[in-house]
């Protein structure tokens, strides 16, 4: 299972969602993240594959927690994500190759345009709690189960 990371940065009651362009996950918002490099602590991964996506650095960086996502019927999808919040950013968010960030308000959220399992852990997160949890998709990335972790 390979190891990843997830950052969504708060500011002003609002939350920097990124649309993916490319690649695993084209067209759904997420949180700015990716692939943790060999010899990288998932916090260094965060920070880079942040700065890849957005132009941005962050300036504050907080754990909270792990999901594992599960893809039966791909398990080269199969991830370990380790979730970061982050405070202030140096820089203004741009449009990448990758990704295409823009600021969400926290209270309503576009759920219909991310993952299924967004909005079972991410408001706890957001509201400053931790996840652990596991999250099993079907075929075309539909949910099919969720277990604490």
């Amino acid at each position: 299972m390979r190891l990843t990371t997830l950052c969504y940065p708060i500011q002003d009651g609002k939350v920097l969602l990124a649309l993916k362009k490319r690649g695993f996950g084209i067209d759904k918002l997420n949180g700015p993240g990716g692939k943790v490099q060999e010899g990288e602590t998932p916090e260094q991964a965060c920070r880079r594959e942040f700065f890849e996506e957005t132009k941005c650095l962050l300036t504050s960086l907080e754990h909270r927690g792990l999901v594992e996502f599960i893809f039966p019927d791909k398990p080269e999808w199969n991830q370990a994500c380790h979730i970061f919040v982050a405070g202030e950013l140096e820089g203004e968010p741009q449009e990448t190759e990758e990704m295409a960030p823009d600021w969400y308000l926290i209270d309503d959220l576009p759920y219909d345009r991310m993952w299924e399992d967004d909005p079972i852990w991410l408001p706890g997160v957001l509201a400053g709690g931790r996840v652990s949890m596991r999250f099993e998709f079907k075929e075309r990335g539909k949910l099919s189960g969720s277990y604490a972790i």
